[in-house]
């Protein structure tokens, strides 16, 4: 005899298992801590190849007025120019990447927590079943 409620509980349990649960049994193994600080290290790096490229582009866009310009003052304050933006680039995307891979691993955490009591549930239905 089926159950409706019983049911109900497998068709969402499948739901969440075939879309996202994957994933979230991924970012869940991790602890917190390791999950966040991967991924804001992972993001930094990009954050550094990506302002290097720019800067690289920016460098060879503007060959020419730089060497018109060339003289000790000048390269020393677009030196400045460059760390400082790049310093003011990485703290702030840190602080983002961090903050948004933290609540990435709660919500996926809090997900597979839900996961967990759903299966206790069902495995008690079964057992009541049984009986």
């Amino acid at each position: 005899m089926l159950n409706e409620s019983k049911v109900k509980l497998m068709t969402r349990m499948a739901m969440y298992e075939s879309k996202q649960g994957e994933e979230d049994f991924k970012i869940s193994s991790y602890y917190k801590k390791d999950y966040r600080s991967f991924h804001t290290i992972a993001t930094i790096i990009w954050v550094t190849v990506g302002y290097a490229v720019a800067v690289g582009i920016g460098v060879i866009a503007f060959l020419d007025e730089m060497m018109k310009n060339l003289n000790m003052q000048f390269l020393v304050m677009l030196a400045a120019a460059v760390i400082i933006g790049y310093l003011v680039l990485v703290i702030f995307y840190g602080i983002v990447a961090s903050h948004f891979y933290g609540t990435k691993h709660e919500k996926a955490r809090k997900r597979v927590k839900q996961f967990n009591h759903d299966l206790t549930r069902l495995n008690r239905m079964y057992e009541r079943e049984k009986r």
